[in-house]
């Protein structure tokens, strides 16, 4: 058990920095279109911003799942 979910802990941490990352350069572009006075473009920004942050917050929830998992397979061994 602990060979799939070692792997699949490794996927679930690439997916929170990849989801950090890009919703930290959605800010960024958010706080350009909110200098350029683009409603539009700074209303798709702040979307696109809130949905990384709730993915980045999804993927660490399930990976302190697996973690948990790992461990409680760990002591009885």
């Amino acid at each position: 058990m602990t060979y799939i979910l070692v792997p699949v802990l490794i996927v679930l941490m690439g997916l929170v920095v990849w989801s950090l990352v890009r919703g930290i350069v959605a800010f960024m572009q958010t706080t350009r279109a909110g200098l350029e006075g683009g409603d539009e473009a700074l209303l798709k920004m702040q979307m696109l911003q809130n949905r990384m942050m709730f993915n980045r917050i999804k993927y660490q929830g399930l990976a302190i799942v697996v973690v948990a998992i790992l461990m409680a397979l760990g002591g009885h061994k």
